[in-house]
């Protein structure tokens, strides 16, 4: 882990010392028309989600989730499931949480 910290601040300070700051544009976007695509609240959220124990999930091995755990509860929302609804409104450990992707 040391050795990536290590390299990751040899290239932050090589990139420095060959001017890669100076090659990075500002940009204003301002004046730019603000586009809308879809219809106010047409991608709805999940407000009452409904979860199984890990071993009855419908997931592959490496299907990819976003884990919370809080309170000693935890939650596993997966990413598939999150790209069609992009928020899950829920309670972990007592806590409102908003999951969002």
């Amino acid at each position: 882990m040391i050795k990536v910290y290590r390299l990751y601040i040899l290239l932050i300070l090589v990139l420095a010392w060959f001017g890669f700051h100076q090659s990075v544009v500002a940009v204003n976007y301002s004046t730019d028309p603000i586009i809308t695509v879809l219809p106010f609240d047409a991608i709805l959220a999940i407000t009452e989600p409904r979860f199984v124990e890990a071993r009855n999930a419908k997931l592959g091995i490496n299907s990819p989730v976003i884990g919370v755990s809080l309170n000693g509860d935890s939650r596993a929302y997966s990413i598939h499931l999150l790209n069609d609804h992009e928020i899950v409104n829920d309670q972990v450990g007592g806590i409102p949480i908003a999951t969002t992707w």
